[in-house]
């Protein structure tokens, strides 16, 4: 599987304190079947991390990391859309110039969000929103990510929201989201080993769907790594079984 959203790096934001806590992490993505795993801090007013310390700290946990690729990133507060583009690709999701990873606020909705969202599908930035399930204005209206979606944007579920380890709010949102064809991929958001732990395995088993579970885990993110073609999400199960029974009432 391939993780594009972790807060791997040590010493940046609300991620890991040192070098052993980012390795802790990176053992844990391995034992649950990770080979890439995104470092992507926080950049807000909270955690301004600036692309130099970034690639600092990735080059250092890249150094010591056994049986995993790191790849880089940065998850942007809404607010830093308004960057140059040049520096706004420094923070490139797996160093797709192409990608960016944008942070949905825990509370409120931003106004202008889809617009921003479209500016940068416009200037040829795709921007990945990361857990928009977890937000009380989409749990209550899921058309907000719509409109993301009609702007452009891919949407990236947490794991733990999928799996269930964020309530049932957050976890009924997640598949509804999935269901309507509004989630592209799935990461972990991990910012420690034991605490919102990687769990892809978990999330990909709770979807009941091995083809969805596999498009969102490894075929879109992996096509994000590799600069491929996004590849067409896969008829669900549900659909197929549906199908199926008609073809046979047909007969």
């Amino acid at each position: 599987m391939i993780d594009l959203h972790s807060h791997v790096l040590f010493d940046v934001d609300d991620g890991p304190a040192d070098l052993a806590g980012s390795l802790a992490i990176c053992e844990a993505a391995v034992a649950d079947g990770i080979t890439v795993l995104a470092a992507t801090p926080h950049v807000r007013d909270d955690y301004p991390t600036t692309p130099e310390l970034m690639e600092e700290r990735l080059a250092a946990v890249q150094a010591a990391a056994v049986g995993l690729r790191l790849v880089p990133g940065g998850e942007l507060d809404v607010a830093e859309l308004s960057r140059p583009l040049d520096e706004l690709r420094r923070f490139a999701l797996a160093g797709n110039p192409r990608y960016l990873l944008v942070e949905t606020p825990y509370l409120g909705w931003p106004l202008d969000f889809a617009d921003r969202v479209f500016r940068l599908a416009s200037a040829g930035i795709r921007a990945v929103i990361a857990h928009p399930e977890r937000n009380p204005d989409v749990q209550e209206r899921p058309q907000l990510v719509e409109l993301l979606v009609a702007a452009g944007a891919l949407v990236q579920l947490t794991a733990a929201s999928v799996e269930g380890r964020l309530g049932p709010r957050a976890q009924k949102c997640s598949r509804l989201l999935a269901e309507r064809g509004l989630a592209h991929l799935i990461a972990s958001d991990a910012h420690e080993a034991a605490i919102r732990e990687i769990g892809m395995s978990g999330a990909a088993r709770a979807l009941g769907d091995g083809a969805l579970a596999r498009h969102l885990t490894v075929d879109v993110p992996g096509s994000i790594v590799d600069g491929l073609e996004l590849p067409e999400r896969p008829q669900s199960t549900k659909a197929r079984g549906l199908l199926r029974r008609r073809s046979r009432g047909s007969r």
